[in-house]
């Protein structure tokens, strides 16, 4: 069952575009499994924030990817660039 995940993410003042490309690397230099890609977007209201909108295969696909990548602490660059936490949100079609 594919699904969309909206993440939501906070930079600290100024470094909103160094999270995106951060996040951009990390998705080409392993591509995971069961990922299909992300559309960025930014805020209207606060240039300080990111809205990564991915398609993922399963919820499965994303949850194991990322059990695997905080083990091995791929998005800890990231989120010492983040001034708070990050809210995700999964979403599906309605059948």
């Amino acid at each position: 069952m594919a699904v969309k995940v909206i993440v939501e993410l906070k930079a600290k003042p100024g470094l909103r575009d160094e999270v995106r490309s951060l996040i951009e690397q990390l998705a080409t230099r392993d591509r995971p499994s069961g990922y299909h890609g992300s559309t960025y977007y930014e805020s209207l209201d606060d240039p300080d924030l990111l809205i990564d909108i991915a398609d993922w295969e399963s919820p499965e696909a994303r949850v194991t990817h990322l059990a695997k990548a905080m083990a091995a602490g791929a998005y800890a660059p990231v989120l010492e660039l983040l001034a708070g936490p990050f809210r995700v949100t999964v979403i599906r079609r309605l059948a």
